[in-house]
């Protein structure tokens, strides 16, 4: 089968295979997996019998990046995920990041001809209504390949077993795992993942590690929900937008004010500046400087939030987390497992994240609890140094790109490559798809553009950014 056509140019398809065609593709693509897997996996034996596992090997952990649509997939996979996971249109937690049967039919194809594997999300928690059609949805996700089924409730866990047993079923964050014997219990149950709550510090994940020999998912990036484990009834008591059904309306990030009860319209000063207080509004997680720890932890696979953040969010991410890995195997090799205890990863990666948008960083949980410094109080947002301008879509002497934000000829823009390469150059020229000469390129129009110096290093689903126009440029 060809590459997956462009998402933004051409109307994506499924391919023609029949069934069986489509199975033999995918029973090979996964003993490909179980092979390598098993060349490179950490490897376990029982002690004295018991389930708890003893640590043989070291390795580098999964780079699992979200996908909410196929331009975000494409962008994870180009900078260098080695998995994917995201949501079709039922029972995904994402009710406007999710795809239709055929775009994820596509999706987990795309991502087996790049050598990564594609997991599907099926992690709300159900009611009976819900469970309508699943004995139709699961089946049709083992037909297509699915590497593995996300799954917080339990019902749709036992369904799952008992319809698709050949396809893995990694428990999501939802079900909130924080000891060692609900591991236990979730490992006897069948689950081969663990997506563990995000409440728990370094030394927990590592306890739970020793004790039991499911792998075990790490979320190291991204939004941080304000209730336990993600588990919020606020947006469905406020708005009647029931999050666990895939619906938040996000009211951690609303901004609130004290009325009091009989003088309407008049708010009481409980602000911490003239915009309002934002008293739900955490900052993002961000462990990137923890990967060595993690790793020693015992961590299999590092998980990045935000199948709804933009193609940009996505792509920087994915490119920073791959490049702190390929990093920290290159120290491993080097000099031994012992230099994870002391491991530090170079400045130019820590530089890179006020470049990517976020609400400001913390590392929650993972000393103990976290309190006010990692709260967000004075606004939604903290303010980004850099901006995204647009997407690589055709190589050449002069890229084709199609514009997410305005671009001046003139400029200076950053082209961010692979393997955390960078190039920097000005915009010299820019001329349509009509060949018409502008000043201008406009958001959702394609242009080619002119550089100086002329590069020859663009890649397809390359990213390009400048500078916020809000700061000074350097000299």
């Amino acid at each position: 089968m060809g590459p997956m056509a462009n998402p933004v140019r051409t109307q994506t398809t499924v391919s023609n295979w029949d069934n069986v065609s489509r199975r033999i593709a995918h029973t090979l693509y996964r003993r490909h997996q179980d092979l390598e897997s098993s060349m490179t996996r950490k490897v376990f034996i029982p002690k004295n019998g018991k389930t708890a596992p003893t640590k043989m090997a070291l390795t580098i952990p999964e780079l699992l990046a979200p996908a909410g649509n196929l331009e975000k997939l494409r962008a994870a996979i180009h900078y260098g995920a080695d998995a994917v996971y995201l949501g079709g249109g039922d029972f995904s937690l994402r009710a406007h990041a999710v795809l239709n049967r055929e775009d994820v039919a596509s999706a987990v194809d795309y991502a087996h001809e790049h050598g990564v594997k594609a997991y599907i999300t099926v992690n709300i928690l159900a009611h009976n209504t819900d469970l309508k059609g699943v004995s139709d949805y699961l089946p049709f996700l083992a037909e297509i390949g699915a590497d593995g089924l996300i799954i917080a409730d339990p019902g749709i866990l036992r369904e799952a077993k008992r319809l698709v047993p050949e396809v893995p079923i990694h428990l999501s964050t939802q079900a909130n795992t924080t000891n060692a014997s609900s591991a236990l219990f979730w490992q006897e149950q069948g689950v081969s993942r663990i997506n563990l709550a995000r409440e728990l510090t370094l030394a927990e994940i590592g306890a739970i590690r020793k004790q039991v020999a499911t792998e075990l998912e790490i979320f190291v990036h991204g939004a941080v929900c304000i209730s336990y484990s993600g588990r919020c009834s606020l947006s469905l008591y406020m708005t009647g937008r029931d999050a666990n059904r895939g619906n938040c309306a996000h009211p951690c990030r609303y901004r609130y004010v004290l009325e009091e009860e009989k003088r309407p319209g008049h708010y009481f000063p409980v602000e911490e500046d003239g915009r309002g207080t934002y008293i739900f509004n955490s900052k993002d997680l961000c462990l990137l400087r923890r990967i060595p720890a993690l790793i020693a932890a015992g961590a299999d696979s590092l998980k990045i939030e935000g199948r709804m953040k933009s193609v940009y969010y996505v792509g920087a991410i994915v490119r920073l987390y791959r490049a702190a890995l390929d990093y920290t195997a290159q120290k491993i090799r080097e000099d031994g497992e012992g230099v994870l205890t002391t491991l530090q990863l170079p400045q130019c990666f820590i530089e890179e994240l006020p470049k990517i948008g976020s609400r400001g960083y913390t590392e929650n949980f993972i000393d103990g609890p976290p309190d006010s410094d990692d709260m967000l109080y004075g606004g939604i947002r903290v303010e980004q140094t850099h901006a995204p301008i647009g997407i690589v879509r055709k190589p050449g002497d002069k890229p084709f790109v199609e514009m997410r934000n305005p671009l001046n000829a003139g400029e200076k823009i950053e082209f961010l490559g692979q393997n955390f390469a960078q190039w920097t150059a000005h915009v010299v020229g820019i001329t349509t798809e009509k060949g018409e000469s502008v000043d201008r390129a406009n958001p959702g129009s394609f242009v080619y553009l002119e550089t100086e110096p002329a590069l020859d290093v663009w890649q397809e689903d390359g990213l390009l950014r400048r500078k916020s126009p809000l700061l000074k440029e350097e000299e």
